[in-house]
C-alpha cells in the first residue's frame, strides 16, 4: 500500500497545538491566514503522496551505488528532488531576504512530516539543508551569506552536517579533524568524518558541507571546536561551481534501513587541505552547530511521527482486508488494541512536535523580549521530548505494524518490514535518545529554576481538568487518568529538581522522558478531542482515541515514576549482573 498524506488530520493538529490558531489570528505571522496554510498543506500532501511516495520502495531496493567516488541515487530520485526544490518547498520557512517564504516553522514541520512519511530516505536530505540555512543565516559573514545562502534556500545546492568521527560519536569534543589558517582569511581542513548523510550524491551540482574541526591553538573538548563551510566544488569568480575541493567521499555505509539515503565516510586534505570558510568565531563552533542540531532534532522527531503514520496506514488497510475466520482481523480485540495504540501514539507524538515548532516560532516572532525568552525556554524543554519520544514511537508503531501483518509482515514484499527498518535510525542519529533523556533531566528541567517545566505541567493540568468538567460519558475515565499521570510527572520532576548532583538522575532519565511524553501527548490529544466536541469535527473518533490513550497508556505513569526515583540504586548497583 502506498501513502496518502492525512492532510486533514495534520491541519487539525496544527491548528489546535499550543495556541497556533490564536497566534495566526493575532498577527504573529503578519498577514498569513489559516486558509493560506490549509492550501500549502494540501499541495504538500499531493506532492508527498503522488511524487515522493511511489519512489519509496524503489529507493529501498536500488540503494545508492558508489563507484569511483560518486553516488548514483535511485531512478526517479533526481527528477523528484528537482521538482520539489523548484516548487519552493526547501525555502518554506527560510528568510524572505534570501529567497525563502518566511512561513512559520510549524507549517514547515507539518510538511516535513509528509515528506518523511512518503520516504524517510528522501526527507532526511532536505532537513539537513534547512538546518544549514539556519546556521549560516544566524552566524555566517555577509560575504558567505551572499555567496551561498540563496542557493541553499532554493535547494539548488544541498547542505550536510558533519560532526562524527570514528573515535568521536556522542563525545563530540574528542574529534580530531584539524583546521589550519591559510593566511588569506580561509582555512585548510584535514581529517575524516563518518556517518555523513548525503555527503555525496547526484541530486545537485554542488554540496555545501558544514564541518566541525579544531585549530592548533584550540582549547580541549567542545570549547575548542570551530565550524567551517566547505564546498564540494570551489566557486569561480562568477559564483558558478568550478574545480573540485580537496574533499571526497571515501565510501558509503551498508545500512539496516533508509537505503536510498547515502551515508558516507568523508575525507578531507589528501592534497594540501580542503578550503574552508569560518562560520561564526574561532572556537565557537558548537554554538553555531547547536542551531543546526536543534532544528534537525525536531525534524528527526517528525521522522518518527512520519514513519509511524505510514506504518499505521498500512496496518489499518491490511487489517480491514485480511480475513481470518468469519471476519476481517480489524474486528478482533487484540488487533484492535494494536491499531489503536499505533494511531494514539502517532497523534500524541505529532502534537508534541507541533507544539515544539510553535514554541520555536514564538521564540523568534513574539513581540516582547520576555515572551521570546519564555518561548525559547519552552522550545528548549520540548525539543528532547519531541526528538526522543517521537522516534521511540516510530520504532514501536512500525514494530506493531509488522505484528498486525503477522507472517506477511516479516516478508519484504508487503513493505511493513521496510518501515520497521527505516524507523530504527531515528532513535540514534542527531543525538541518541538516551542523550536526549539526559539533556532533558539534567539541563532542561532545571531551566529558570524549574519554572519552565512547572508552567508546562500547569497547562497540561488545565486540560485534564477541562476534560473532567465536560462530564461527557464518552470520555470515560480520561480526566482522572490524565490527572494521575500528571501527578506522577510532577512528583518525578520535583524529585529531579531536588537532587544535588546531576549524576543521581542519569539512570532514571529515560523513563522520565517517557513519562513526560505519555503525559503531555495524552493531554494534547485530549485537548484536540475537546475542540472536536465544540466543532463537531470527527468528534467520536477523537474522543475515543483520547480515552484509549489515557486509559491504556497514561496508566503506565506510576511504574515510570518509580523507575525514575529508584533507578540510581537498581541500575548502578547491578554491575554483578553484567559481569
Amino acid at each position: 500500500m502506498t501513502y496518502r498524506a492525512p492532510v486533514a488530520d495534520i491541519a487539525f493538529a496544527l491548528r489546535n497545538a499550543s495556541g497556533f490558531t490564536e497566534a495566526v489570528e493575532s498577527g504573529l505571522f503578519g498577514d498569513l491566514d489559516l486558509g493560506t496554510i490549509d492550501a500549502v498543506l494540501e499541495e504538500a500532501g499531493k506532492f508527498a503522496s503522488d511524487v515522493i511516495a511511489p519512489l519509496n520502495t524503489v529507493g529501498d531496493k536500488f540503494g545508492t551505488p558508489f563507484k569511483d567516488g560518486a553516488v548514483t541515487t535511485p531512478p526517479g530520485w533526481k527528477d523528484a528532488y528537482t521538482s520539489w526544490a523548484s516548487a519552493g518547498w526547501n525555502g518554506l520557512a527560510a528568510p524572505a531576504q534570501w529567497g525563502g517564504q518566511d512561513l512559520p516553522h510549524a507549517v514547515n514541520a507539518a510538511c516535513v512530516e509528509m515528506w518523511n512519511s512518503a520516504s524517510m530516505a528522501f526527507g532526511i536530505g532536505p532537513v539537513l539543508t534547512m538546518a544549514a540555512v539556519d546556521a549560516l543565516a544566524a552566524y555566517g559573514s555577509d560575504e558567505l551569506k551572499q555567496t551561498y545562502l540563496g542557493k541553499l534556500v532554493s535547494g539548488e545546492w544541498m547542505g550536510t552536517m558533519q560532526l562524527t568521527e570514528p573515535q568521536a560519536g556522542s563525545d563530540v569534543g574528542a574529534l580530531r579533524t584539524r583546521a589550519e589558517r591559510a593566511g588569506d582569511g580561509t582555512y585548510r581542513i584535514f581529517g575524516q568524518k563518518i556517518f555523513i548523510t548525503y555527503g555525496e550524491h547526484d541530486l545537485t551540482d554542488n554540496i555545501i558541507h558544514f564541518v566541525l574541526a579544531r585549530l592548533p591553538d584550540a582549547p580541549p573538548g567542545t570549547k575548542g571546536l570551530s565550524l567551517f563551510l566547505i564546498p564540494k566544488l570551489l566557486l569561480n569568480a562568477d559564483g558558478t561551481p568550478g574545480k573540485r575541493n580537496d574533499a571526497r567521499a571515501h565510501s558509503i555505509e551498508h545500512k539496516l534501513g533508509i537505503h536510498a539515503s547515502p551515508t558516507c565516510t568523508m575525507v578531507y586534505g589528501d592534497d594540501g587541505g580542503a578550503v574552508g570558510y569560518l562560520i561564526g568565531q574561532e572556537h565557537k563552533g558548537m554554538l553555531c552547530m547547536f542551531t543546526m542540531m536543534n532544528r534537525a532534532r525536531l525534524a528527526v522527531g517528525l521522522q518518527g511521527v512520519a514513519i509511524a503514520e505510514r506504518a499505521t496506514q498500512q496496518a489499518l488497510a491490511y487489517a480491514r482486508d485480511r480475513k481470518q475466520g468469519p471476519q476481517a482481523i480489524i474486528h478482533y480485540p487484540d488487533v484492535k488494541r494494536m491499531l489503536l495504540t499505533m494511531r494514539a501514539l502517532t497523534r500524541a507524538a505529532r502534537s508534541i512536535c507541533f507544539a515544539t515548532a510553535i514554541a520555536l516560532d514564538r521564540s523568534h516572532r513574539a513581540k516582547t523580549e520576555a515572551e521570546r525568552k519564555a518561548a525559547h525556554e519552552r522550545a528548549s524543554l520540548l525539543t528532547p521530548i519531541a526528538k526522543a519520544f517521537s522516534t521511540d514511537i516510530g520504532v514501536e508503531v512500525s514494530s506493531l505494524g509488522v505484528q498486525v501483518h503477522g507472517g506477511m509482515g516479516f516478508i519484504e514484499e508487503t513493505g511493513a518490514a521496510q518501515h520497521y527498518r527505516d524507523s530504527r535510525i531515528a532513535a540514534i542519529y542527531e543525538g541518541t535518545n538516551g542523550i536526549q533523556a539526559i539533556d532533558l533531566a539534567t539541563r532542561k528541567v532545571p531551566l529558570n529554576n524549574g519554572e519552565t517545566v512547572k508552567a508546562l505541567i500547569a497547562e497540561l493540568r488545565a486540560t485534564a481538568k477541562a476534560v473532567s468538567q465536560t462530564n461527557d460519558p464518552a470520555f470515560g475515565e480520561t480526566g482522572a487518568r490524565l490527572n494521575e499521570s500528571l501527578d506522577s510527572l510532577e512528583r518525578a520532576t520535583q524529585w529531579i529538581l531536588s537532587q544535588k548532583s546531576p549524576d543521581s538522575v542519569l539512570a532514571g532519565a529515560t523513563p522520565y522522558l517517557r513519562l513526560f511524553g505519555n503525559s503531555a501527548g495524552g493531554c494534547m490529544i485530549a485537548n484536540e478531542a475537546m475542540v472536536a466536541l465544540r466543532s463537531g469535527d470527527d468528534t467520536a473518533a477523537r474522543v475515543a482515541l483520547a480515552r484509549f490513550l489515557a486509559e491504556n497508556i497514561c496508566v503506565q505513569a506510576d511504574g515510570l515514576e518509580r523507575a525514575v526515583t529508584t533507578a540510581e540504586k537498581s541500575v548502578n548497583g547491578a554491575d554483578a549482573a553484567l559481569a
